[in-house]
């Protein structure tokens, strides 16, 4: 019997996601003092001394911009790293247009992920740094600014982004000062156990156009941080070059650092292409670097959702949302071959292939959500949403909705290629699994793939994966002890299946206490059969209102739809508010590789432009609809025969 509870009673039931006893070694080491090794052979009365697993989740944001972002700075955002961190914090700032911002509920870490590339230009402009203004190009462009001629500055960086040369090659010096003040920040916001302040930048490699970005996180403090300085576009657009220039931090440092890719939608088929950049084929050894450099994907942000492509999965009614497919930041038009090499989905069944030829996954990494914010508010709630930069911050204005945010390369007499703000998304988070607050344990989550991803809702999700859970276990109050001593969490692997064994599933999800109800949860399988083949199949698991699961796996009918488009309202007396789900693979073949990740729908809310309608009074947007559901993607859990 499936369970699904309905109840207002929300902050209750968060009670039933923490564990009531101790786990397997694989976290043992968690909290400070003695540890249990202390006491062995004592008998002690509270059984939560030495808990070793992740006992909740933590919220972030690991791809915030600020001014120190050129592409940020240098079109009105006037926000620094404090506003940004006092922002996460939960404290009221101003955004760059004068409107006041806050956030419902504080962010648990962040990562200011500011552009490499020329990092803090519009602060130094707007200091007047002497260094700068001692070089010809700082006096040029920083004279333009002076003068108003924003437009015309920001074209003149642009024009060395477009070559990949960089104006101040020479004034390395600039861009150690800008470093260390991010480092500074950081080391000043971080308040272990409390608030996470991870070191970051972004590698913003874009050859040809295409988007092959990725974040760089350390795992270190700023004393490590400040020995480097950050690699950039300039330096290489190939990520080979990116994994080695992170491998010799680590050798000079004694540190630690991995990768986020993000915005394979926007990569023309580059980010999981079966060639590396260089043109070589996909061997072991690269398979094996990216896995170890790049163990997580930023699946979903504000420039569209990477999860699936409705072309790739026809049956899975779900499949197209925010979907951006007209091209990339270059001239070249998006074409249908393309797609398989962009999307999370695809790249997981492809990996199994690879894992068959190579014996290494190169496509093995979790999933996460972040901002991608380019205003230093780290917005993700669709009725506090302040876009995706400046000029286009909460207004009345058209170019809220009209901004281009690709297709500024327009080919001349090719197709368009250009997408607007009003298709933008308020996404999305990234949700840890993590034994405590801190940059160690946070980092550690990311790099063993216990996290999932929201399109910016606060959905709390947990699955395990064994061979022998019951289905009544699913209700158990040490529910996750369960799931860690006889099973594994998202991220991990299942091998060599016992004999007439198929994996079994326990999923607990909770709706985000301030917002929507939940619709279903579903899991989605992909898997490679005897001839090679790739196969997907998206299964219901469980239906909220009570609603059978049909032949096919799918609930017998839709959820409804309580949106008053109008007022931009809804009301939470569909769905329901926690859904407890076991879940046996009914089509399990042992000799077939496999992966499962968990996908949790809320029920239809309105979207930020339904909000904009109704709070500015102007019209409704037909191009885009005025609701969606919101969603949630956890990290698979990958199957190996034999293995």
């Amino acid at each position: 019997m499936n369970v699904t509870l309905r109840t207002c009673l929300i902050p209750a039931l968060t009670m039933l996601f923490v564990p009531w006893a101790s786990a397997e070694d694989s976290y043992a080491g968690y909290g400070s003092g003695p540890t249990e090794k202390d006491h062995v052979g004592e008998k002690e009365y509270s059984p939560y001394l030495n808990i070793g697993y992740p006992q909740r989740v933590f919220w972030g944001d690991t791809h915030l911009h600020t001014a120190l972002s050129t592409d940020a700075g240098m079109v009105g955002n006037t926000l620094g790293l404090e506003e940004a961190y006092r922002f996460a914090l939960g404290d009221m700032v101003v955004a760059s247009n004068g409107v006041r911002a806050r956030l419902q509920r504080p962010l648990d870490f962040l990562v200011v992920a500011d552009h490499a590339e020329n990092l803090g230009l519009a602060p130094m402009i707007a200091e007047r740094n002497p260094d700068l203004l001692a070089t010809d190009f700082g006096r040029k462009i920083a004279q333009l600014v002076y003068d108003g001629k924003f437009g015309d500055a920001y074209a003149l960086w642009g024009e060395g982004m477009t070559l990949g040369e960089d104006p101040l090659a020479e004034e390395t010096r600039l861009l150690r000062t800008m470093w260390e003040r991010v480092t500074k920040a950081a080391e000043q916001y971080n308040d272990p156990g409390k608030f996470t302040a991870l070191i970051g930048f972004e590698w913003t490699a874009s050859p040809n156009g295409n988007n092959m970005h990725r974040n760089v996180i350390f795992r270190d403090g700023k004393d490590e941080a400040d020995q480097i300085v950050p690699i950039s576009n300039y330096d290489s657009s190939d990520p080979e070059d990116l994994w080695a220039w992170m491998q010799a931090y680590e050798e000079k440092t004694g540190g630690r650092a991995l990768a986020i890719p993000h915005n394979g939608n926007l990569s023309n088929g580059l980010m999981f292409d079966d060639e590396t950049l260089s043109g070589k084929e996909i061997d072991q050894d690269y398979a094996e670097r990216r896995m170890r450099w790049e163990p997580v994907y930023e699946v979903t942000q504000m420039k569209g959702d990477g999860e699936a492509h409705p072309a790739l999965s026809p049956n899975d009614e779900f499949a197209d949302y925010g979907t951006w497919d007209k091209g990339s930041f270059g001239p070249e038009p998006k074409t249908q071959d393309m797609l398989p090499r962009e999307y999370a989905r695809e790249a997981y069944k492809r990996g199994l292939q690879y894992e068959e030829d190579l014996g290494v996954n190169p496509f093995k990494f979790g999933m996460i959500g972040s901002t991608d914010s380019h205003t230093s508010l780290a917005t993700t709630e669709e009725n506090n949403f302040f876009g995706k930069a400046t000029p286009v911050e909460p207004t009345a204005s058209p170019e809220r909705f009209e901004e281009k945010i690709t297709g500024f390369l327009q080919e001349p007499g090719g197709p368009d290629v250009t997408i607007r703000h009003l298709n933008s998304l308020s996404s999305g988070l990234a949700a840890v699994w993590a034994t405590d607050n801190t940059r160690e344990a946070i980092w550690d989550a990311l790099n063993r793939k216990e996290v999932y991803a929201t399109t910016g809702t606060r959905i709390t999700v947990r699955m395990f994966a064994g061979w022998d859970f019951e289905e009544s276990e699913v209700q158990r109050p040490d529910f996750a002890k369960t799931g860690y001593v006889r099973g594994v969490p998202m991220g991990g692997d299942l091998k060599n299946a016992p004999d007439g064994k198929a994996p079994t599933f326990m999923i607990r999800a909770l709706r985000d206490v301030d917002g929507a109800n939940l619709d279903r949860i579903q899991i989605v399988k992909g898997w490679m059969d005897g001839d090679g083949e790739l196969h997907e199949q998206v299964y219901d698991v469980l239906c909220s209102d009570d609603r059978a699961i049909t032949d096919q796996h799918q609930c017998e009918k839709p959820v409804g739809n309580t949106v008053d488009v109008e007022q931009a309202t809804y009301s939470n007396s569909i769905g329901d508010a926690l859904m407890l789900a076991y879940w046996k693979d009914p089509d399990f073949d042992a000799q077939q590789r496999a992966f499962y990740y968990v996908r949790v729908l809320e029920i239809p809310t309105p979207r930020w432009s339904t909000y904009d309608a109704a709070f500015f009074g102007i019209d409704l947007p037909e191009e885009v609809e005025p609701t969606h559901q919101e969603r949630a993607y956890t990290s698979p859990v990958w199957y190996t025969p034999g293995g």
